[in-house]
């Protein structure tokens, strides 16, 4: 019975999936079911609540979409059917790309809602209708008391990255949604790790789950040299990433990740500027054409550059990959793995290289809990000129170190809290009248290309 059962699941035409999503599928270039989905969608298909245990890049969005939109079907009604939850604007993109990518021969409705920009265009969609609604926890309430939301007509509800969410201080707004949702519906909750505070949430919400477990592949690849340098702030990291790309030979074809879209942009146009060689930036505002050409570009070695965005980054697979280098430590600890295994593939050596804040060794520390070993710190090289950090950017940090301890230690009450009134006002003081908000790129601008 047993191999009856894995022969059921070796291939996604198995799974019973309507035409249209094997179509997509075979569009993705989707070859086999993952491990866990491979476990997950027969038992989602089955009406049965899921506790997932599972991290990212294990193939765990498609295994909860597959059978949601077998079961969402087609655009019905005005209201969202079903409701995917996920801690970060970010996540909630790709879930949205992964949605738009399996649900193309379908008529089915999605949006993603989520901070950072005003509601009003978000409210227009959903006021047009919709099925299948991806959002964060906190503009999802917001839209909800507003009345902007109808949450009677819900038949599954998804939460993704639970202990994430859970970090990021996300429970009272979960709590909130579980009690104004129909209680009769599908539940499924994913984790990549199960802490007292998730196993809390599961029990409160979860029917009867079956757990569904992928044991994470959280090693380093083996042919990859791994670097650290400690950075004070955002322009040292520029100095510093200028200095280590001199050597054109060694550094032939590298990927940059960086946190933000914000980031990767000014990184592509500072390294555009200096005219270091081809560079192409590929993040969630950049079209779907625009980063398959950029993809190929690179792949096809005519780019030096790719400066990326975990989101956008998803599934490159490029041989010869000479560094990869992390301007940004990631937030989402096993993304560190997902991106140092850009390179080093196919048996060939790599190399990664970090650099981290006072702020961001917090999270290096994590990671390094993760991956089983410690990351190599090097020094600054004598050659990189360390800038003073800036009044704002210092208060940034300070603010997320006092996160961190809080997270730690609920009781924390925070060196930072205590102060911001007068640091704030101090700063208002010393500022110039007339300065641009983002003055460090405008200085770059001016100062031409640097000799090599």
């Amino acid at each position: 019975m047993a191999e009856e059962a894995e022969k059921e699941v070796t291939t996604f035409e198995d799974f019973k999936l309507n035409k249209q999503l094997l179509n997509a599928i075979n569009d993705a270039g989707y070859e086999k079911p993952t491990p866990i989905q491979q476990q997950a969608i027969p038992i989602i298909s089955g009406g049965h609540d899921v506790l997932g245990i599972a991290q990212t890049g294990t193939g765990k969005t498609a295994a909860f979409l597959l059978p949601l939109l077998m079961k969402v079907k087609y655009a019905q009604g005005q209201n969202p059917r079903a409701l995917i939850v996920a801690p970060t604007r970010e996540l909630v993109m790709q879930i949205e790309e992964n949605i738009t990518l399996l649900a193309k021969y379908t008529d089915i409705r999605h949006t993603a809602i989520y901070g950072g920009l005003g509601p009003k265009t978000q409210i227009e969609t959903i006021n047009k209708g919709i099925d299948i609604l991806v959002a964060t926890p906190k503009r999802l309430m917001e839209l909800y008391l507003k009345g902007d939301l109808i949450l009677k007509e819900l038949k599954t509800l998804i939460l993704d990255e639970a202990d994430k969410m859970m970090d990021m201080g996300f429970m009272p707004q979960i709590r909130q949604l579980l009690e104004v949702i129909p209680r009769k519906r599908q539940n499924l909750l994913f984790s990549a790790t199960m802490p007292d505070k998730v196993v809390q949430l599961s029990e409160e919400f979860l029917e009867f789950p079956t757990r569904v477990e992928i044991t994470p592949q959280a090693t380093p690849v083996e042919t990859v040299t791994q670097t650290l340098y400690r950075v004070p702030n955002l322009r040292t990291k520029i100095e510093l990433l200028e200095h280590i790309i001199q050597d054109e030979e060694t550094f032939n074809r590298v990927i940059i990740f960086t946190r933000s879209k914000k980031n990767a942009e000014s990184v592509s146009k500072f390294l555009e500027h200096r005219n270091y060689g081809e560079v192409r930036a590929i993040h969630g505002n950049k079209g779907q054409n625009t980063r398959i050409n950029s993809m190929e570009a690179f792949k096809g070695g005519d780019v030096r550059f790719l400066v990326a965005t975990d989101v956008a980054a998803r599934g490159i697979d490029v041989t010869m990959v000479s560094h990869v280098i992390n301007f940004d430590v990631p937030l989402i600890y096993e993304d560190y793995v997902h991106r140092i295994g850009r390179t080093g593939r196919a048996e060939q050596e790599g190399a990664a290289i970090t650099f981290a804040t006072d702020a961001e060794m917090y999270h290096v520390n994590k990671i390094e809990k993760i991956i089983r070993m410690q990351i190599p710190e090097v020094p600054m090289p004598a050659e990189v000129k360390v800038f003073e950090t800036p009044f704002e950017e210092q208060q940034e940090m300070a603010m997320d170190i006092d996160r961190q301890k809080r997270r730690e230690n609920p009781d924390f009450k925070g060196a930072f809290h205590e102060k911001k009134g007068r640091h704030k006002s101090n700063f208002e003081k010393g500022k110039k009248k007339g300065d641009p908000k983002n003055s460090f790129w405008q200085k770059t601008k001016k100062k031409g290309s640097r000799k090599k």
